[in-house]
């Protein structure tokens, strides 16, 4: 696959990890469990673990329930944004190393990403709210 392509989908990784922060890593996870991502003899090997793969996968279904309640902060908000940021970059780290591209580039364009991605959900929905 060509650089920018994995760059590309690094970024957009990022995105999806900004709208919703754990379930790009879950899939991540299994993604790396099943093999599809290739990440043995890399820093991030933890991730191919089933252990990894289902942490990640209950904790996406807890912030599925965790986002219906009325006191679930904003995604632009301090934490949540943290997460987000943190969660994208894990995700296009893992992507890029599985692509043998530099995990530093993966992980920041996997942050950046996380950043649009919960900048542009907050405004959509925010927008949507407002329009119904």
């Amino acid at each position: 696959m060509s650089m920018n392509y994995v760059f590309a989908f690094a970024l957009g990784l990022g995105f999806a990890a900004g709208l919703r922060s754990l379930t790009p890593p879950a899939v991540a996870a299994w993604a790396a469990h099943l093999g599809w991502l290739n990440l043995n003899n890399s820093p991030l090997a933890f991730m191919g673990s089933i252990i990894t793969a289902v942490i990640f996968s209950l904790l996406a279904l807890f912030e599925l329930f965790a986002d219906l309640q009325p006191s679930t902060p904003k995604r632009t908000a301090p934490f949540p944004l943290v997460a987000r940021i943190l969660t994208g970059g894990l995700c296009g780290a893992c992507l890029c190393a599985a692509s043998n591209q530099s995990l530093i580039v993966g992980a920041i364009l996997g942050a950046v990403g996380g950043v649009i991605g919960a900048f542009a959900g907050y405004e959509i929905r925010r927008r949507l709210v407002a329009a119904l």
